[in-house]
């Protein structure tokens, strides 16, 4: 039999040592499903309920795995499904090649059915490498390249195969003109900055008395080092939310996170500095870093294309966080006036009792903080966590420590909705032995998260830890939109865009063969944990959590997060008066330190 343009895709997969790809069907692809028939399911195929999460998957498998992430779909309608998680991971900087069928090239420019221009459509989200095959001889130089540049530039890759093409019988370039011939494999590299830029940078470094660190994703390999140099400076470390499982959350100089879900000592570390060093990190919010000219600063990136942004920084080093960082240490003082850190250590210590305080409070019927701050002393070492946007990103970001090979992700810089189902399969795919807990909002549980536990009851039999934990914080509300909405726009609430049906979530689960519980009492909420983390099986908690508790930003003050109830009840007085205080004595009690809740 000969060898079909579909076969020696799925054959140069495998000697990429591509194990798994995250997909759906269509008949733009039936080539390549015939292809999988043939070939025993090796790749195997990951049948996800949409497109859209199988980009997920993808993006979850190759953050929690470090491996390039594969999805396949088919054209037209299949293609545009898979953009947002792709958007997910270009945005993240996660490697993932997209696979997609297309028309026949007889029918192309004819407005023939599911004819979509994909070179064009995919031509941002692939910026990096686009193509698409046309002739045999193309094979396997594209695909080649596709897996080498998602994994050089961390990006997103896609091909783009005409349906007629995966049909044809498979004929290598030749050595010849014009023929592109190609070999597998790339070496592992890693930059490091020359010796003058690392003493300017150790100059500026060394001139401070008060540093701040920030890190992200980029400094997860550079745990040691991060640790040295923030001794040797007396620094804090802050984290940006894709780096929160890069250093232990225990350590008494980390702050934690940064930016609107972050923590006061994030905050006021970054206000109060004399000197930045970001180590692997874009985060965005300038607002949320030195004032300009309060502080000096050196940036560390290995990508070139994302120094010397957010910030006017005076050195950026461009190189491996670890073999940066290794080089610089030597040409560092050791910080003798521990004032700083001590400063920072004791702001650590009281942000820590805070959040004992907050998820203490009452709330109708459960605090969702409550939720979240009973799970951190329960996490297994090995866990795996995934968040979703919204109010429970809050959560994640504040209440749970993380340390040691612990591993947490998210949607980092889209914010989008609906990975957090998505992300743990991908991960339970990366690391089947492992336990993987994802937190969502009622919001994204119905986007998406409910459709998606049809795959975890289709797969989770071959795991070897069968745990795969859904907890839904289900507060019948798009809850921090709501409150964006209140800090930032004087309303209240508007009902229609923002109220949720409530949904048996944990009924639902039964129902497909999984584990589920309703947790409407906060008495019940450790042993949900605990029932869920000793389960034979995944489990879906429904967590039935108070809409009122506030996602406050470390900045926030009681004024703005009471909102303008005026500008939605319009000069009746007296009743503007009544809201307002009660829903500052409602907020009042969550604000993390009470006593100065009039001074901000």
């Amino acid at each position: 039999m000969s060898t079909k343009v579909s076969d020696y895709i799925l054959q140069r997969l495998r000697e990429w040592d591509v194990e798994n790809v995250f997909a759906y069907p269509g008949d733009g692809i039936n080539g390549l499903l015939a292809a999988w028939g043939r070939a025993e399911n090796k790749p195997r195929f990951i049948q996800s309920r949409h497109e859209e999460m199988s980009a997920f998957e993808a993006c979850g498998y190759a953050k929690f795995s470090g491996k390039v992430g594969v999805c396949a779909a088919t054209s037209g309608p299949g293609a545009i499904h898979l953009l947002n998680g792709l958007y997910d991971a270009k945005l993240d900087h996660v490697p993932v090649v997209a696979i997609v069928g297309q028309t026949n090239r007889s029918a192309m420019g004819g407005s023939y059915q599911q004819e979509i221009d994909l070179l064009s459509l995919y031509k941002d989200v692939a910026s990096d490498f686009c193509e698409m095959v046309t002739v045999p001889e193309q094979l396997p130089n594209v695909l080649d390249r596709a897996m080498r540049t998602a994994m050089a530039r961390r990006s997103v890759t896609a091909l783009i195969i005409p349906a007629d093409v995966q049909e044809l019988d498979y004929s290598p370039p030749e050595h010849a003109f014009k023929m592109v011939p190609s070999s597998l494999g790339m070496s592992h590299y890693a930059p490091v900055p020359d010796d003058g830029d690392l003493q300017r940078a150790a100059d500026v470094l060394n001139s401070g008395g008060k540093t701040a660190i920030l890190i992200g994703q980029g400094a997860r390999g550079a745990r040691a080092e991060v640790k040295e140099v923030a001794d040797r400076l007396g620094a804090g470390v802050a984290k940006a939310l894709l780096g929160k499982d890069a250093l232990d959350d225990d350590l008494p100089y980390v702050t934690g996170a940064i930016g609107l879900l972050g923590t006061r000592p994030s905050y006021e570390m970054m206000r109060d500095c004399d000197t930045l060093l970001v180590i692997g990190s874009s985060f965005p919010y300038t607002q949320f870093l030195p004032a300009f000219g309060n502080a000096r600063a050196v940036q560390i990136d290995i990508d070139p294309h994302m120094v010397g942004m957010r910030y006017p920084f005076e050195v950026n080093l461009v190189g491996d966080a670890a073999r940066t960082l290794r080089r610089l240490l030597p040409l560092l003082d050791q910080l003798e006036d521990r004032s700083w850190r001590e400063t920072i250590e004791s702001n650590v210590r009281d942000w820590w009792e805070v959040m004992d305080r907050r998820a203490a409070v009452s709330a109708d019927p459960v605090n969702p903080e409550h939720v979240a701050h009973a799970l951190s002393d329960l996490l297994p070492d090995d866990v795996i966590l995934s968040a979703d946007s919204g109010s429970a990103a809050n959560w994640y970001a504040r209440h749970l420590k993380l340390g040691g090979a612990m591993r947490g992700s998210l949607s980092g810089t889209l914010a989008t909705m609906g990975p957090g189902v998505p992300y743990a399969i991908g991960a339970k795919f990366a690391h089947g032995n492992r336990p993987a807990i994802a937190l969502v909002g009622d919001g994204a549980m119905q986007m998406n998260g409910m459709a998606e536990l049809i795959t975890v009851a289709k797969y989770w039999q071959d795991w070897e830890d069968p745990r795969l934990i859904v907890a839904v914080f289900n507060n019948r509300d798009l809850n921090q939109v709501t409150w964006e909405m209140r800090a930032m726009e004087g309303a209240p609430q508007f009902l229609p865009s923002q109220s949720l049906p409530d949904v048996g979530y944990a009924d639902f689960a039964r129902s497909l063969g999984l584990t589920g519980m309703r947790i409407e009492e906060p008495g019940g909420v450790r042993g949900a944990w605990e029932a869920a983390l000793a389960a034979d099986r995944p489990c879906v908690l429904d967590f039935v959590t108070d809409p009122a508790v506030p996602p406050i930003p470390p900045h926030a003050t009681l004024d703005q997060m009471a909102g303008g109830a005026a500008a939605v009840l319009k000069g009746d007085s007296d009743r503007v008066a009544m809201v307002r205080q009660g829903f500052k004595a409602k907020v009042q009690e969550f604000l993390p330190h009470r006593h100065e809740a009039g001074r901000r």
